[in-house]
């Protein structure tokens, strides 16, 4: 139940620098410049104004984003129009608003458990009573959907640096498991602790970090604090950041839209929004790009043949003639989708495979290892991948999370249109455009400095100290304009004493050089071009000056808040201090610039879990039972 009250002005509070997340419009631009609504959200109880609601036209694609001050402004085709606003910490509203409304309306918060409603008049007393309305603030059961798979995730432990100096992992660009996690809050549902990636979580925003210099692929940096979860721990925060491509100026694409069309993506939240999400992506290609499309149900075909990106009507017309049903002959098509990728390969060009899908492969190849060795055959062929999960309820994302990793690819969860936007339009360079491959990263620590470290995430993407020189080792993609974040908790050493192994006939000590170089550790990160398989490498110093957490850079307290916030949804032994509360101070006046509303959703995310009580209970094993 919720209340909603409306007002023909504006609140106070409003001020129109809108955070515009505009979606997918299936009609021309013009129509919807024909009629405009617009209002402010607020909360019924306290009056305060609600960010990052999801305003959606009802059976559309279309929608915003309310700003910092619950303030939307929404073009509609058509007048009156049908609205859905959706908040995790609110109860859904529909309402349905006449061209050129400006309502201010109330959302009735999932917190409450009672709310005066009515004031009725008692002709005997002749008296007001108050109605007083009681509902279940949380009709949904707070369990896990039965049939979600989620690879098995067991932290990383901390590693003594007299024993194992080095840290060796493959870069994760994927932003998978934030927006799943996200939609399992919006849904009133605790996450499943090894649905939570911490890399993924952290590296799902965007950062204001330095751009490389001219035609470099992307530029180091770190930074040196206290650690806001553990306070005997230092952290250090690693990151690169890949340049940033003008879109006109990316070489031509050959693309292959892969997409499941089984029985099983015949929900409103597959196949539907794989539609709006592909044709997002159709309406932005140049004459120079092509795609073909094929499908996989019971059997795989095409269902378009290669097609200039300067006949989008044609190709929107394809994607829109889909429909699910049938089982799911998975490794039918990717092998389909790789062989037409080649068939029309660009030697100069973006040759890509895009799976969209649930991944629930049951027919041909799919079990793990048939599909691994599948997707690496292929990647062979310098054709790279892009994932696309969608659904819930029978979600695989422990398959399509493979084969993003094997295949050299990067692998994305699309909950809503504002996501597939945000993938497929806003970060297209980072989602369809590697600037480099086979990426990974070397962090070697100076006893002197550090006694012990742990990498903070990343577990699936941990390699040999021996894989960073084998350049037939598989690593990740770096696309352009992506950034990668690494956390690694630091235990400083008390003093510098001589390092032994403790082994009788293995003995080292300190060099001169880790005495008195001043350096906590060297970063090194080795990578191949995207159509070669020459290795490149660069390095980076960090010196051992710690900043107190004020000093740090606003992208380094806004990882660190997400990293945080994963720490506690994993209940992780590590968090030792960190609760919602110092997540959201941590976070607060960090948002920056936040164009897309990201940042801002994130807070509400983290206040909503905070009302339902989502603190640590159990152990991890616990949670996912």
């Amino acid at each position: 139940m919720y209340i909603v009250i409306f007002s023909n002005q504006k609140t106070p509070s409003m001020n129109l620098s809108l955070v515009w997340v505009s979606l997918l419009c299936s009609l021309p631009i013009a129509l919807f410049s024909q009629f405009t609504v617009e209002g402010a959200l607020i909360d019924y109880q306290t009056g305060a104004p609600v960010a990052a609601v999801h305003v959606m036209i009802k059976g559309s694609t279309t929608g915003v984003v309310s700003d910092a001050d619950g303030y939307f402004s929404l073009p509609s085709p058509q007048s009156p129009v049908h609205l859905i606003f959706t908040h995790p910490a609110y109860f859904t509203h529909e309402q349905q608003m006449q061209a050129g409304d400006s309502l201010s309306i109330e959302l009735f918060g999932r917190h409450l458990r009672s709310v005066d409603t009515v004031m009725t008049f008692d002709p005997e007393t002749y008296e007001e009573q108050v109605t007083v309305v009681y509902y279940d603030a949380f009709p949904a059961a707070n369990h896990q959907p039965h049939n979600e798979d989620y690879a098995a995730i067991a932290e990383n432990d901390d590693s003594r640096v007299a024993y194992h100096p080095v840290s060796t992992f493959s870069i994760d660009v994927d932003q998978a498991s934030y927006s799943n996690v996200r939609r399992f809050i919006r849904n009133g549902i605790r996450p499943p602790v090894d649905a939570i990636r911490i890399e993924e979580m952290i590296n799902y925003f965007p950062y204001n970090y330095p751009q490389p210099e001219g035609y470099e692929p992307f530029l180091a940096g770190a930074e040196l604090a206290e650690c806001p979860w553990n306070p005997d721990r230092q952290l250090l925060h690693v990151h690169l950041q890949a340049r940033k491509i003008d879109l006109e100026k990316l070489p031509s694409s050959n693309l292959v839209f892969l997409i499941d069309v089984s029985g099983s993506m015949d929900e409103v939240n597959k196949l539907p929004l794989v539609k709006a999400s592909l044709q997002m992506l159709a309406r932005r290609l140049r004459p120079q790009d092509q795609v073909s499309m094929v499908v996989y149900a019971g059997a795989a075909g095409v269902v378009l043949p290669p097609t200039s990106g300067d006949q989008k009507q044609h190709i929107l017309q394809a994607i829109e003639s889909l429909e699910a049903g049938g089982s799911t002959a998975g490794g039918e098509g990717i092998e389909l989708a790789y062989e037409l990728a080649k068939k029309h390969f660009l030697p100069k060009g973006n040759n890509r495979v895009i799976l969209a899908t649930d991944g629930d492969f049951n027919v041909g190849p799919s079990n793990e290892s048939d599909l691994l060795r599948l997707i690496e055959e292929k990647r062979k062929d310098n054709i790279f991948l892009t994932v696309l999960g969608f659904g819930m309820g029978n979600y695989k994302d422990d398959k399509l999370e493979l084969l993003a990793d094997h295949g050299n690819g990067n692998y994305g969860y699309i909950d809503n249109a504002i996501e597939a936007k945000k993938l497929l339009i806003h970060q297209m360079g980072g989602t369809l455009f590697t600037l480099a491959k086979d990426v990974k990263i070397q962090m070697e620590f100076n006893p002197a400095q550090v006694e012990s470290y742990r990498l903070v995430g990343y577990e699936n993407r941990l390699l040999n100290r021996e894989d960073f020189e084998n350049d037939e080792k598989d690593a990740g993609e770096l696309g352009a304009g992506h950034a990668v974040t690494a956390l690694y908790e630091i235990v400083p050493a008390a003093s510098a004493p001589a390092i032994t192994t403790g082994l009788r006939y293995q003995q080292s000590g300190l060099t001169e050089a880790a005495r008195n170089s001043g350096e906590l550790a060297i970063l090194r990160v080795r990578y191949k071009q995207p159509e070669g398989e020459k290795p490149a490498e660069e390095f980076l110093r960090i010196a051992a000056v710690p900043m107190s957490l004020s000093e740090t850079s606003t992208d380094f307290r806004f990882a660190a808040a997400v990293a945080g916030f994963g720490l506690i949804l994993r209940e992780s032994p590590f968090n030792q201090t960190l609760s919602y509360e110092h997540v959201l101070s941590l976070a607060g006046n960090v948002t920056g610039s936040d164009p897309l509303g990201l940042r801002t959703e994130f807070l509400e995310l983290v206040k909503y879990c905070r009302e339902m009580g989502w603190e640590p209970t159990g152990t991890a094993e616990q949670m996912n039972r």
